[in-house]
């Protein structure tokens, strides 16, 4: 099929997957820790053609409607892909939230953020634009402060469990 006979939505899908493959391929394999936000911080920062890329294409899902289309408790969200060989293993997961504190969950194999202010100086777990690494077994309530953000979540094996707490 040529580019110009798939929908819109298709290629972004496609483009934001060849974008995600692209920082995934240097994570297979690699220890979720401090050490690796560090390094996704100095590879790819907040002002890195990657980024740009990756937030340009986020936003567009989300104006297109095949990102965030689903809502609950005040979250727009979606699962884009599942865990992948494409993906090396990660689901990806974009939420848009605004000013609020999600629902609390576990993390079984740790749990990768890259944080996409829509306002500037909103933070997502104390975090600015950037990316935030929880390693394996780690827990918490997602939250968004001083405005609104887009967070897409890298998760291996598409691991995540949700709890009461």
């Amino acid at each position: 099929m040529s580019p110009s006979d798939m929908s819109q939505s298709a290629m972004s899908e496609s483009v934001l997957q060849r974008l995600i493959a692209g920082v995934t391929a240097q994570l297979a394999g690699r220890s979720l820790n401090a050490e690796l936000a560090v390094w996704l911080n100095s590879s790819y920062p907040a002002d890195s053609q990657t980024f740009r890329d990756l937030a340009a294409a986020c936003r567009a899902g989300v104006t297109e409607g095949w990102l965030c289309n689903r809502e609950g408790g005040g979250i727009r969200y979606g699962r884009i892909f599942k865990a992948l060989p494409d993906t090396h293993g990660f689901s990806v997961d974009v939420v848009h939230m605004k000013n609020i504190a999600g629902p609390h969950h576990v993390h079984p194999h740790g749990e990768i953020d890259l944080i996409m202010p829509l306002t500037e100086g909103a933070t997502f777990d104390g975090h600015p634009a950037g990316w935030c690494v929880y390693e394996p077994n780690s827990a918490h309530r997602p939250t968004v402060a001083n405005g609104e953000a887009l967070v897409l979540y890298l998760l291996p094996q598409g691991a995540i469990k949700f709890t009461a707490s």
